[in-house]
């Protein structure tokens, strides 16, 4: 399949296709604990494709394996597209939800310190209301 790849690389740009990282591949790696030490999986690091990658992989490569394969890929793609739009709204509605609650949080605060500012005592003296009675200007 790389070398298929490779002979027909024009085909690929790069948001059909790339080519793991270094450190992405041995990360990879380390996680087949079931695999041979010396191999850890793969020996190079595979290539990744895009759902429009897969579409062109199947342009070039003919094996019967290889057609069956690339149609469950594609049919996963599609499943997962589904399933994205499908909750696209809920995602919205979460976001819309949680917009209001942030919004009420400066209310809440708000109201809280006005409460607050009600429960302190006024220390300051408050004159007298009512009438003032003079003495001696009878």
């Amino acid at each position: 399949m790389k070398e298929a790849v490779r002979r027909n690389i024009n085909r690929f740009p790069e948001d059909f296709m790339f080519e793991m990282a270094k450190e992405e591949f041995e990360n990879w790696r380390t996680q087949f604990a079931s695999s041979k030490d010396e191999f850890k999986g793969l020996r190079y690091a595979p290539f990744c494709f895009s759902e429009q990658g897969v579409t062109m992989l199947s342009c070039i490569l003919n094996s019967e394996r290889a057609i069956a394969v690339n149609i469950q890929i594609i049919r996963i793609f599609h499943r997962m597209r589904e399933m994205i739009s499908a909750h696209k709204d809920i995602l919205l509605k979460l976001e819309q939800i949680e917009n209001k609650v942030s919004n009420h949080d400066e209310d809440i605060r708000l109201i809280l310190y006005y409460l607050k500012q009600l429960l302190i005592p006024v220390s300051a003296p408050r004159d007298m209301i009512g009438f003032k009675v003079h003495k001696g200007s009878d």
